[in-house]
């Protein structure tokens, strides 16, 4: 039986100071808590491995030596490695669609974009839109995969404040080779020693999201055995539980795999007040659980 305890109550053994200001705007992003979920990490590990990139709320605040982050979802990658490669290029792609959105109507603008981005996705129109949608919910039909998220009541922040979290964000990634790439590609890619970090999607609250439709955590389980096998360690957020904690995800767990089970207030969910259309959340608290190999 696994051990479970509230992550708060451990002696971090990895420590790192808590890190803010996200890149991106992204639903169920672990920015709050990422250096909660980093002192959980092996005191000392080789290569650190993120699978499921999305915003990098957990890479940015290790800023790791040398890391690898991935995702399967290429207009995620190519803003991430466009970040790596020529930050000044992400700088202008935000600042081209503030200035649109800022002097045109601001719905308008952002149907336009949102049009442009689901009759050519790309990275540059992404950007703006995980920014500027209503609370990060990057939504994608699975018919057709059309982003159909509606545009955020908030005023996107101006490309003065952004300019600085790319500057930011390149310096703690600096030492990251970004990949588009399935995650049991990059999975296997680990060394003993090494960590991987995985945040997949949610099973229990987030299959309206990107890549979650096809997404099996049967398989990410046998990806993970193999990685313990080799001697590599894995930290693993899934479901816990919703509604202050009245809910709890059942999701079995292959027995043996994993030592400890943690849990990780999250705070209220983004995603439940989208469905929610605005109404209190009061009693939508959510916990994740953070499964770790060693």
């Amino acid at each position: 039986m696994l051990e479970q305890a509230a992550l708060f109550e451990l002696e971090p053994t990895h420590r790192v100071t808590p890190f803010k200001q996200g890149l991106l705007k992204w639903i169920g992003n672990k920015q709050k808590m990422a250096h909660t979920i980093i002192g959980s990490f092996p005191a000392e590990f080789g290569r650190y491995y993120e699978p499921f990139l999305g915003s990098a709320a957990v890479l940015g605040t290790l800023a790791p030596e040398q890391a690898v982050g991935s995702d399967s979802f290429a207009p995620l990658i190519e803003i991430w490695t466009t970040l790596g490669s020529d930050p000044e290029k992400l700088k202008r792609w935000y600042t081209e669609r503030w200035r649109r959105m800022t002097e045109g109507d601001k719905v308008q603008v952002y149907e336009e974009i949102k049009a442009s981005y689901n009759c050519s996705p790309n990275g540059a129109d992404f950007l703006f839109l995980c920014r500027s949608c209503y609370g990060g919910v990057v939504r994608f039909r699975k018919v057709d995969g059309y982003m159909s998220t509606p545009c955020g009541t908030h005023n996107p922040i101006p490309p003065a404040s952004f300019n600085k979290r790319v500057d930011e964000w390149h310096r703690r990634t600096r030492g990251t080779e970004f990949l588009h790439a399935e995650f049991e590609e990059v999975m296997e890619l680990a060394q003993p020693g090494d960590l991987v970090y995985c945040d997949p999607p949610y099973s229990h609250t987030q299959s309206i999201l990107y890549g979650a439709q096809d997404f099996s955590l049967t398989h990410l389980f046998g990806v993970i055995e193999r990685c313990k096998y080799r001697g590599v360690y894995v930290a693993l957020s899934i479901d816990g539980n919703k509604r202050s904690g009245n809910l709890v995800c059942d999701i079995p767990l292959p027995e043996g795999l994993f030592e400890e089970e943690l849990l990780v207030t999250v705070g209220r969910s983004m995603l439940k007040r989208f469905q929610m259309q605005g109404l209190s959340l009061a009693d939508e608290v959510v916990a994740d659980r953070l499964l770790l190999t060693y």
